[in-house]
């Protein structure tokens, strides 16, 4: 069967696609799934290019989507032909985090989904949401989800709610489309006034462009009329995390999700402190919040925005692509 590998130490130009043996028949308590499709994370790309280390020639992607062709003995949850997406954290099933790192993640400690078939435990899979194409369904495993936990399972968000989003890349675009489902308005950054105005179109309420207004955080606050921001969705890490704090409300949350603009920085503590709000880690989230997310998305009229789709022999290409920040939400691969 067809996979893409990466070689060590990484680098798009050690991507290939080669042949593996197919994996086989399923059993007890495993499925087998025809892929067909994925989606890029920043993750994925940390993992390509070699920023984090990981196993020679290992099949990149966490995301991944397909459909069912077969179940081992004692599966009754799913049926063949029925299209299943992957879970981020396989063995984090419900409840608390049971892990604090990537070792058993797809694609960094344990092998992708760039590839055409497998054959793992039916709880590494849940099912996708009715009507959703399978690159749109592969969009939720890591983005959408860690969206959805961000502001539904950790924030608690409710109707008349604001939500900060920074930047426009697939979590803060999920977020933007989860929150203005519940109801919440959203202020959010970029430095593209075009993709402002696509944000606008979304649904987004207030539009800062943080290269015009360094003190963008600030401003959010004031937009708030003084009151400050309910959630923030943060994916810069140091870089930003002082303007998030500025926008923050007296005991508001900050969803710390990721580390675009490094992994280690200055925390303004006295600052975070005043402001009695609560800085939480999130990485993506449990087969339950899963579960309950595509739930939601059953009974939505919401779609995931795909950028771009990319065939599985152009993934280097589609890495490029994300490399040069000109995407707006997701982009895809489809095989």
């Amino acid at each position: 069967m067809k996979v893409a590998t990466v070689s060590a130490p990484g680098g798009l130009d050690l991507l290939a696609i080669s042949d593996r043996p197919d994996p086989g028949n399923p059993g007890p308590g495993e499925i087998r799934v025809a892929l067909h499709a994925s989606s890029l994370n920043f993750h994925d790309l940390a993992v390509v290019n070699g920023w984090i280390p990981s196993e020679d020639g290992r099949i990149p992607m966490a995301d991944g989507a397909g459909i069912v062709e077969s179940v081992g003995h004692g599966v009754t949850e799913f049926s063949p032909g029925e299209m299943v997406i992957s879970c981020f954290f396989p063995n984090w099933l419900t409840g608390e985090p049971v892990i604090g790192d990537f070792s058993y993640t797809p694609g960094d400690g344990i092998d992708g989904f760039a590839q055409e078939h497998v054959v793992l435990p039916a709880t590494a899979f849940t099912r996708a949401p009715r009507g959703y194409d399978v690159v749109e369904s592969a969009t939720i495993p890591t983005a959408g989800l860690t969206a959805w936990r961000a502001l539904v399972v950790e924030g608690k968000i409710k109707a008349g709610d604001s939500v900060l989003l920074l930047g426009t890349g697939g979590v803060s675009i999920w977020a933007l489309q989860i929150a203005k489902l519940m109801g919440a308005t959203v202020a959010i950054t970029s430095s593209s006034g075009e993709k402002l105005e696509r944000a606008k179109q979304l649904g987004a309420d207030f539009l800062v462009n943080y290269r015009e207004d360094p003190q963008w955080g600030r401003t959010v606050f004031g937009w708030t009329g003084g009151r400050g921001i309910d959630h923030v969705v943060e994916v810069g890490g140091p870089g930003t995390l002082a303007q998030s704090i500025e926008a923050v409300r007296l005991g508001g949350s900050i969803s710390l999700i990721g580390v675009l603009t490094g992994n280690i920085g200055e925390v303004p503590t006295a600052a975070l402190m005043a402001k009695q709000a609560c800085l939480k880690g999130i990485i993506v989230g449990s087969r339950s919040h899963q579960q309950d997310f595509v739930r939601a998305l059953d009974t939505a009229e919401m779609r995931p925005v795909v950028d771009r789709r990319f065939p599985l022999e152009q993934l280097s290409d589609a890495f490029a692509y994300e490399m040069s920040a000109q995407h707006f939400g997701k982009i895809g691969i489809e095989w």
